[in-house]
């Protein structure tokens, strides 16, 4: 028992040392800047940008092949840093698309839970036969929710404007 024991511990041993070698030897040098812009990014990988997934829209961006502008979810916030971060003029960038949110007409929904399997980031609530409803907050507008929809009770309309999200916009010179 003890020469298994012992037999067990070194072997153990042995196969860390080399998984720790192998993650030095292969380690792959990754640019600081993607990690960065990919931290400031909503992670709710839905595809808006046109990018599969937020780390390579982070990717795109920094490369520049990619507008800073070009996250829905992030608004004009999100657009104001990254460009501040990668040092890009934001009047080069035209307009940034108005991020969307997901309403459910509750005199239409049957409850088929279609619309709350689909949502990635878990913003629609209800039950099966229940009325469902959207949690706008956690709502990226990426329309995987309406795309399922067989009542067709689910509309994307342009997020409100609050104090946090208002902007005014510059005046030209004359």
């Amino acid at each position: 028992m003890f020469v298994a024991t012992l037999v067990l511990t070194a072997l153990g041993l042995l196969l860390g040392w080399l998984l720790g070698l192998a993650a030095k030897v292969f380690a792959v040098e990754e640019n600081p800047i993607v990690n960065e812009v990919e931290a400031l990014l909503p992670g709710s990988q839905c595809g808006q940008c046109g990018f599969p997934g937020c780390s390579a829209a982070a990717e795109a961006m920094v490369e520049g092949t990619a507008a800073v502008n070009c996250c829905p979810p992030g608004g004009r916030a999100l657009t104001e840093t990254l460009a501040e971060l990668l040092n890009v003029d934001l009047n080069s960038l035209g307009d940034a698309p108005v991020p969307q949110l997901a309403t459910i007409d509750d005199t239409l929904c049957t409850g088929c839970t279609k619309c709350y399997k689909a949502c990635p980031t878990d913003a629609i609530v209800g039950a099966t036969r229940q009325i469902h409803a959207v949690i706008s907050k956690a709502c990226t507008g990426c329309s995987k929710c309406k795309d399922v929809c067989p009542e067709d009770c689910i509309s994307l309309n342009p997020e409100p404007v609050t104090l946090n999200n208002w902007h005014w916009t510059k005046p030209e010179a004359a």
